[in-house]
């Protein structure tokens, strides 16, 4: 079995999605960032833009975010930002 992502993305007052996922790709003040399976640690200002998560079926899920953090830690993404929306 393929490792996977565990990823939560959430706004500053609520949860907007968690779950596993085989890809996530977002935006930070740095430019755009695709993180896969076994990524070396990473922390970063989010950027306002879209995240894009590719679940391990292949199926897409967006959010629109503002603003925040953007952290990976052994295969674990956490998006915190000011204000997020599944698109």
């Amino acid at each position: 079995m393929a490792k996977l992502l565990n990823v939560s993305v959430v706004a500053a007052d609520h949860k907007v999605w968690s779950g596993e996922a085989a890809m996530v790709v977002a935006k930070t003040t740095d430019g755009e960032i695709g993180v896969l399976p076994g990524r070396e640690p990473l922390l970063g200002l989010l950027a306002s833009g879209q995240v894009r998560l590719t679940l391990p079926g292949g199926e897409r899920i967006t959010a629109n975010a503002e603003g925040g953090f953007f952290s990976v830690a052994a295969d674990i993404v956490t998006i915190v930002a000011s204000r997020a929306e599944l698109v």
